[in-house]
């Protein structure tokens, strides 16, 4: 007696699971779970007026050895560090960035080698100016204590607590998305119900920057440039789920 198979379907969905009988079929319709509503981003904006001023700064040595080149280096620094403090630069501001000693070195064609002419000593500090309308007199007294071992490499602004602008931005974000579903939804003739999905994305806080007063060899600068801090602009983005009916 020839015998007959029967496959018995079995359909396993996202929101459960349908067990299948021994010797019994069943139909199961799967059910599609779809996104209903209005999806909307919107975006807050907020000016901020800079009150921290960030300087990096630093001196860097060259000598024949690397005793020489770090004594002069931490000399000048010395001096540096003195001036900021002397125009109100607190100690816990002035954060060590970067120390490195490198040597200098020489191709000899003649020899085939490489030889050590010398050694490099680079100190670099990023102090916090709490008084922004003094970041230009700070800038040249640094630059006159440590002298032609002075590298200023820019600085640059930001807010000591940023907490209120992002509220206040991420304040508008909402207000702007619930204009834009609401706008949608007229035209569509559909009711606007409340928020179901709720998402902050880009949250943007800019960092003015002022390039770079002296690098490498270059000459520190012999007057008080001018610092204008300007504003920054904070903006925070939120995407939106709003129900329907």
């Amino acid at each position: 007696m020839k015998k007959t198979w029967w496959l018995i379907p079995c359909l396993v969905l996202a929101l459960g699971a349908v067990g299948c009988a021994p010797g019994s079929s069943q139909v199961v319709t799967p059910i599609v779970q779809q996104s209903t509503g209005i999806w909307v981003t919107g975006q807050g904006e907020v000016m901020a007026v800079p009150d921290i001023a960030e300087l990096r700064l630093g001196v860097e040595a060259r000598a024949d050895t690397v005793s020489e080149a770090q004594s002069q280096a931490s000399e000048a620094m010395n001096k540096v560090m003195e001036a900021l403090k002397d125009n109100g630069v607190a100690e816990k501001d002035i954060q060590t960035q970067r120390f490195s000693i490198y040597p200098m070195t020489k191709w000899i064609k003649e020899r085939d080698e490489e030889v050590i002419t010398g050694y490099r000593v680079t100190n670099v500090v990023l102090a916090k100016i709490r008084e922004v309308d003094k970041a230009g007199v700070i800038i040249d007294a640094v630059a006159r204590a440590g002298g032609d071992f002075t590298r200023i490499q820019g600085v640059s602004f930001t807010v000591d607590d940023p907490t209120p602008y992002y509220e206040e931005a991420r304040n508008k974000a909402m207000e702007d998305a619930k204009n834009k579903a609401k706008q949608l939804a007229d035209l569509a003739g559909v009711k606007l119900g409340k928020p179901t999905y709720i998402s902050e994305g880009t949250v943007y806080w800019p960092r003015g920057i002022i390039e770079e007063f002296a690098q490498g060899g270059g000459m520190a600068p012999a007057l008080a440039p001018p610092i204008s801090p300007g504003e920054l602009k904070v903006t925070v983005s939120v995407q939106v789920v709003y129900e329907i009916s």
